[in-house]
């Protein structure tokens, strides 16, 4: 058996390596345009930065090394430019000598990846401009800094790869502004997530111009203009556009094969394709989303390899399938980590989904070990059934460990509710004897159970101010001074029991506090005597943070209070 592999990076060197321990007779060669295969695409920005010094380290194997172990020929500087399939070959053109011949195969893999996206604006042959995907992108970036020694850059975008050059190039002393059409960064997460990490830029000396498009580029001696719709353009030494990725599939598409979104390649969970013997992976394909079912783009690494080993074993005879991506992720934003996993409650809504959520601000491990810091939790789930349907998470610490349990959770099917009967390892150095993950199961067990009834964000300014409903703020009076919600009174929940014939029987209470923890207690302590409360979802810190732009508190008390 003959295997050509078109692509020789994520999918394309997983699938290469996994079909030789299958079949150590197979004939196997990979064609890569560029001069780099099986690299790790998501630490270029590192290097950038100075993180990753050498850049050996950013390719975990070399044709050489991959033929040794492996005896499979990785043709670097290869282009395959046509697929036959009525004959069984690809057209190939050595990007070197310029010579050109066909490759015969027996089975086709094709794992073309995604190219950035090119806008046909004014000012794109800019040698200033520079977007970043492959390890060649990088040494131009680099070299760019190295020999130029700017002082500012702009990020067009802000998605994975934007914020990733854009602190690291702040580490290099670059004045950094980011710049896009969408009035927040990172799309995976909610409006209000997102703001955590807005704030965390910000305090970073990262500057936003958010909700401005982008018109061109028009170079000058001394640097780069930004060119922008309705305001003044913004002048910097250098551009990096990161405005998102396109599957590339124009081999495919000439090749006859069936298209889907955004023209990517049309696969099974076979990662077939819809011409016999030929297969595709990684971000160049349509997959399904493994929480609604609905299909979906979803270019990240780890589906790419997972494909890839799919692919492979059915190559080799085998019937593995994939069962979608559930877009689990994890960026590092200066001192900050922000993960996501599943879907957002605003693409659940999107779907058609009847949701809800809690949001929770609890300690990365117990309060009284040294070194805790706050992370803020979100979890989604669906009204009535309890469905798990996505989570997201920013802080200080812990917060891979808890996305990690949460995408699993996820994946196995279990409801929102499960989640308080995990059984989670607990040390104290390392989590609490009620584990976040478990806090929020908690919490959404509360809620089917009725002991639980929420207001949200999108409540507060809807909430009357007439007298109509009690509004009560249940921290101290010192944190009541500090800031509160225009139209809450303060009752420290500790006075409330005393302090019951100061709140109207038979209105409705919106209860709200730091964290909310001593907001639910409130709530619990109304309830008990007879009035109906709602506990704000997130706390005031939550609210204070997305309305007025505050940095995620590093520290807490046990009751939520901010040290």
């Amino acid at each position: 058996m003959k295997v050509v592999i078109v692509g020789g990076v994520a999918g394309g060197a997983t699938a290469a390596a996994r079909i030789r321990r299958l079949d150590e007779q197979a004939e196997i060669v990979v064609f890569e345009r560029s001069g780099f295969i099986s690299y790790a695409n998501c630490g270029l920005p590192y290097y950038i930065g100075g993180v990753i010094e050498d850049p050996e380290d950013l390719t975990l194997q070399t044709p050489e090394s991959f033929f040794r172990r492996f005896r499979i020929h990785m043709k670097v500087h290869h282009e395959v430019t046509a697929i036959h399939p009525d004959r069984k070959t690809v057209s190939v053109k050595n990007l070197e000598s310029g010579e050109e011949f066909e490759e015969n195969y027996d089975k086709l893999l094709l794992s073309p990846g995604a190219k950035p996206l090119w806008p046909d604006l004014p000012g794109m042959d800019s040698k200033k401009l520079f977007t970043l995907r492959t390890v060649e992108d990088t040494f131009r970036i680099k070299d760019f800094v190295d020999q130029n020694n700017p002082k500012s850059a702009v990020m067009v975008g802000g998605g994975f790869i934007g914020l990733e050059v854009a602190e690291n190039l702040r580490h290099l002393g670059l004045d950094v502004t980011i710049v896009q059409r969408p009035k927040q960064l990172m799309n995976p997460f909610d409006a209000d997530m997102a703001s955590f990490i807005h704030a965390e830029m910000r305090k970073h000396g990262v500057k936003l111009a958010l909700g401005y498009s982008v018109e061109g580029f028009a170079e000058c001696e001394f640097g780069i203009d930004v060119l922008l719709k309705d305001s003044a353009p913004i002048h910097a030494d250098m551009v990096v556009l990161a405005i998102g990725v396109t599957p590339e599939s124009s081999l495919a598409k000439e090749a006859g094969l069936a298209l889907g979104m955004k023209g990517s390649i049309l696969v099974n969970d076979r990662m077939e394709t819809s011409v016999p013997d030929i297969y595709a992976v990684g971000d160049a394909v349509q997959v399904k989303h493994y929480v609604t079912g609905q299909d979906a783009l979803i270019a990240l690494a780890g589906p790419a390899n997972k494909q890839g080993r799919i692919a492979a074993d059915n190559i080799c005879g085998g019937d593995s399938r994939y069962l979608g991506s559930q877009g689990s992720s994890v960026i590092k934003v200066f001192d900050m980590t922000a993960a996501t996993t599943g879907i957002n409650e605003t693409n659940a809504r999107k779907s058609g989904l009847d949701v809800d959520t809690v949001i929770l601000s609890p300690m990365s491990h117990a309060g009284y070990y040294p070194g805790g810091k706050v992370m803020t939790m979100k979890v989604v789930f669906e009204k009535g059934t309890y469905r798990l349907l996505g989570a997201q998470i920013v802080g200080y610490d812990g917060v891979d460990k808890r996305i990690d349990v949460l995408a699993t959770a996820i994946h196995a099917g279990m409801k929102a509710t499960e989640l308080k009967d995990l059984d989670l390892a607990y040390a104290p150095p390392y989590s609490s004897a009620k584990d976040p993950v478990n806090m929020a199961g908690f919490m959404i067990d509360n809620i089917a159970n009725g002991v639980l009834k929420q207001w949200h964000l999108e409540d507060a300014d809807k909430l009357p101010r007439d007298g109509s409903v009690t509004l009560l703020d249940t921290r101290t009076a010192t944190e009541y001074s500090r800031g509160h919600i225009e139209g809450f009174r303060n009752i420290p929940v500790d006075e409330l029991r005393e302090r019951l014939d100061e709140v109207e029987k038979g209105k409705p209470v919106y209860v709200i506090c730091q964290s909310g923890l001593r907001s639910y207690i409130a709530s619990r302590i109304l309830e008990g005597n007879g009035y109906t409360a709602y506990n704000f979802a997130g706390g005031f810190r939550f609210y204070d943070a997305v309305t007025n732009d505050r940095a995620l508190t590093c520290r807490a008390t046990a009751c939520g209070m901010d040290k």
